[in-house]
């Protein structure tokens, strides 16, 4: 009877051991998948940019850039279409430099932890800027069409080689204006606009009706003359034929 006891507890163990395995790799998964999600780029769409390093190199001795935003010098940036800016590169080091690639990123203005997009990775495969030279690179990113207007930080990196040795360069590290597609003036600015068109059309009718209540008050009341002769004249007129004319002439009669 033990012995009959003794092997169907190894039958249940076998027969549950596979579910054990099961549960154990799905609970792996669950945690690897976490892990993912966690570590991810946070309001990224569509995109396939790629990070150069874990930023422990810097920029090499000599090498200086600039950031340039043709005819946008407020930096405004419309959700979902593309914006051009222009990175000039100064090599006064002791050799050659290659550039490889240009990216950037965008983040919240308080805390540059609080990541929020990824923006396009440009790779260059000729770009050389020799000793004492310059170059300017072009770079077109998109911010996403999602994203709510408003500002943002952008920070720009460009990374180039020299002897095979990498290195980078923050290019840009300031603020930009996030707007609606399709032209410069959001909702809150044509509300308010209008507001400002209505309180000024307000203003301009309280202001006429003040100054038509102190032009009356100050008009004087016109004196109207009316001639004794005329009114004397327009009565004997009137009373022409009666009997009080009668008694009026032969009392003039009398008096001559």
């Amino acid at each position: 009877m033990a012995a009959r006891v003794f092997w169907s507890l190894i039958a249940l163990l076998l027969i549950a051991s596979p579910i054990l395995q099961v549960v154990i790799c799905q609970s792996d998964e669950d945690v690897a998948a976490t892990e993912v999600v966690e570590g991810s780029d946070l309001g990224i769409v569509g995109d396939d940019t790629q990070v150069f390093g874990d930023g422990a190199f810097g920029p090499a001795p000599g090498v200086d850039t600039i950031c340039v935003f043709p005819k946008n010098a407020a930096r405004l940036v419309p959700a979902g279409e593309e914006t051009e800016l222009l990175v000039g590169l100064h090599n006064e080091g002791e050799s050659a430099l290659k550039v490889v690639a240009i990216h950037a990123s965008l983040h919240l203005p308080f805390d540059h932890h609080m990541f929020v997009q990824n923006l396009t990775l440009q790779e260059f495969y000729n770009a050389s800027v020799p000793v004492s030279a310059q170059a300017t690179f072009p770079y077109v990113f998109v911010v996403s069409k999602y994203l709510q207007p408003g500002t943002f930080d952008l920070v720009g990196t460009i990374v180039y080689e020299i002897d095979q040795q990498p290195y980078q360069n923050v290019f840009y590290n300031g603020t930009i204006e996030v707007i609606e597609a399709g032209g410069f003036l959001s909702i809150e600015s044509v509300f308010l606009v209008t507001l400002g068109v209505a309180l000024i059309g307000f203003l301009g009718l309280w202001a006429y009706g003040q100054i038509q209540q102190f032009s009356k008050k100050t008009k004087k009341p016109a004196k109207v003359e009316v001639g004794t002769g005329t009114t004397a004249a327009d009565m004997d007129e009137w009373l022409q034929g009666t009997a009080y004319a009668q008694s009026l002439s032969s009392k003039s009669k009398k008096k001559k």
